[in-house]
């Protein structure tokens, strides 16, 4: 088609065209007899990657339909389906099928009384979690910071002390690291705080990155999360748990058969069996 073609076209579709039906079945273009409906065109637009969804609807409607105009004239000239293509189509109308049913059986399938039942059981404890504040100095070697430690128990300012002798980021602000949660940390950095009181100073603490010397200086209880900001994640949860139980029980309840066979699992790499 050429552009000054297609020109018109569009001034005619937005000018002269009648008004239609919007509905799935309406035609908008036949390939020798072989319809190419409205649904088919929002279905293919369904599928797009998220860039192509936001093009102009007018020219998603016509270069979509445009190409299932092309693909069904291409399949027309063809002889058939290869195995691997039949059986690509099997499997997709399988998916496609237990997708839509996973769709249907999961509305209603949990509650909203659920829903509130499994946030109350898991943040019944007022308290959800810690924080803490805390200062380190970080140097090179486990002598280093036994040193540094016997300089705080004789009265040396742990944040001088860390501007002057650490070698993380933090030490030019004292080696304030302020607040982080339960696992903010690596492991042992994380460990060693777990087990100090406010005020303490910890004994060397090796990490990946040196070693450590740690100052707790304060700690707070974290309530738990209000209702609206877990909500959506709980029925998710919920709506899985109750799919996986449901799925195997229809599994269970399907007559399955699989035969003994003398397999090497590497055979599911070979795909010249679909040739």
């Amino acid at each position: 088609m050429t552009r000054l073609t297609s020109l018109i076209a569009a001034f005619a579709f937005s000018t002269a065209m009648p008004a239609v039906a919007q509905e799935a079945g309406t035609v908008l273009a036949t390939v020798n007899g072989e319809a190419i409906t409205l649904g088919h065109v929002i279905a293919l637009r369904e599928r797009l990657p998220q860039e192509y969804q936001q093009l102009d609807d007018g020219v998603l409607l016509d270069g979509l339909t445009q190409q299932l105009i092309q693909q069904t004239a291409l399949a027309a000239t063809a002889e058939g389906l290869s195995k691997r293509g039949e059986l690509v189509i099997e499997n997709e109308r399988r998916a496609l099928v237990a997708a839509e049913e996973v769709q249907k059986l999961a509305e209603g399938i949990v509650s909203e009384e659920d829903v509130r039942a499994a946030y109350d059981e898991m943040f019944s404890n007022p308290v959800h979690g810690h924080e803490f504040n805390a200062s380190h100095i970080l140097v090179e070697t486990e002598e280093k910071a036994a040193e540094l430690i016997e300089q705080l128990k004789g009265g040396a300012d742990f944040a001088e002390l860390a501007k002057a002798e650490s070698t993380g980021p933090s030490g030019p602000s004292g080696g304030e690291l302020g607040w982080f949660g339960d696992g903010a940390m690596v492991p042992e950095f994380d460990a060693a705080v777990h087990v100090m009181e406010v005020g303490d100073i910890s004994e060397p603490v090796q990490t990946q990155f040196g070693w450590h010397v740690i100052k707790l200086n304060e700690t707070r209880d974290l309530p738990p999360p209000a209702f609206e900001e877990v909500r959506d994640e709980i029925e998710s949860d919920l709506q899985v748990e109750a799919l996986e139980m449901l799925l195997a029980d229809v599994v269970a309840k399907a007559t399955v058969e699989r035969p003994e066979l003398d397999l090497d699992p590497s055979v599911i790499r070979n795909s010249d069996l679909l040739d």
